[in-house]
């Protein structure tokens, strides 16, 4: 018989409050669901899409003369609305976006015709533009003109980011218009066109080598972030390929893409290491040089070079208002070189002339 005076503990435990799974199970499923691509992907038109804007013929060939003519202009005159303007309107995307469309599914054909369109959309582009150079030659080197022939390993984050942006909208129901402009301003294939162009009218290979590094950088991680995003979203092979073959095409396109990327990084080191100095070049003109007499006037009048570290120099002119004597060069030759990034640099300090 049950006891009221029965203070044993109850068979029941209390429920503890517990981590549910649910929520997290949920919270899971709706960032998967917001960032699946997949249902909103449109094989045939998007296959049909991309092969009906590779060809360069009729047309197609002459807005892209005509917008290598903006283009050129805009270099010219260093007008970054006008570049801009030549980059929305050239139809330069669709053979680069062909040779990765067509990696990935397989499609021989498609990647013979877009290989074939994107040398005849080079050469067409860079005739032109050599020509518009030759009859108008550029009186001063621009800084629109010279933004395209020192390209880094940002250019490359730029270029695949753009290219994959490209791939999503193109398979998308309804194509984004919006992205396709915004990817042709981003990656810039128009403007390192016409800077090879410049550099064959000047008889600059070092104009015309950088920028066509920078075009072809672009053109190249363009194709491997839509080669990337084809692969990913499983369209169907037009040609049979097994594992094997897959596999070494995967890896064919992933070595020219690293080959092409190093030098980039290379660059962007060098840049890193070129920022380091002169951030730290104006630290010690701020600690050191303006304590001296018209010391303000002498940090910012300084001069700082730098050719890849070794020949870095920082150079201070009087300019006859002071007077810097030996023991004073001497202490700042000496506190130079206390500054991790301007060990090797060479500080020279112009004599003041005398009357």
């Amino acid at each position: 018989m049950e006891s009221k005076f029965d203070f044993s503990e109850s068979s029941e435990q209390p429920k503890k409050p517990t981590t549910s799974k649910t929520s997290w199970v949920a919270q899971l499923r709706y960032v998967r669901q917001l960032l699946h691509i997949a249902r909103d992907t449109d094989y045939a038109a998007t296959l049909e899409a991309v092969r009906a804007d590779i060809p360069f013929r009729g047309a197609t060939a002459w807005v892209l003369i005509c917008s290598i003519f903006i283009a050129s202009i805009g270099l010219n005159t260093n007008a970054t609305a006008v570049v801009i303007g030549a980059m929305l309107i050239a139809p330069l995307m669709g053979p680069v976006l062909g040779v990765g469309v067509s990696l990935a599914i397989n499609d021989l054909t498609m990647l013979k015709q877009a290989i074939q369109n994107f040398v005849v959309m080079v050469v067409l582009s860079v005739a032109t533009a050599t020509l518009y150079f030759l009859i108008f030659p550029l009186q001063q080197e621009s800084s629109e003109l010279l933004a395209r022939t020192q390209p880094d390993i940002r250019d490359v984050f730029i270029a695949f980011c753009g290219g994959a942006a490209l791939a999503i909208a193109r398979t998308k129901k309804g194509t984004i218009a919006s992205v396709i402009f915004g990817v042709a301003i981003a990656t810039a294939l128009m403007p390192p066109l016409c800077t090879i162009g410049y550099g064959v009218a000047v008889a600059n290979p070092n104009y015309a080598l950088g920028a066509l590094y920078l075009f072809f950088i672009n053109a190249t991680f363009i194709a491997f972030a839509s080669f990337l995003v084809i692969k990913l979203l499983r369209f169907p092979m037009i040609q049979y390929a097994d594992s094997k073959q897959r596999r070494r095409t995967v890896r064919l396109v992933s070595f020219i893409a690293l080959m092409v990327m190093i030098p980039a990084g290379i660059t962007f080191t060098r840049a890193l290491k070129e920022n380091a100095f002169r951030k730290e070049a104006n630290v010690f003109l701020e600690d050191h040089i303006t304590t001296l007499p018209f010391g303000s006037y002498l940090s910012k009048s300084a001069e700082i070079y730098y050719v890849r570290g070794e020949q870095a120099e920082i150079i201070i002119n009087p300019l006859g208002l002071v007077d810097i004597d030996t023991e004073t060069e001497l202490q700042l030759q000496e506190k130079i070189k206390t500054y991790d990034d301007l060990e090797k640099a060479t500080l020279t300090i112009v004599p003041s002339v005398r009357k």
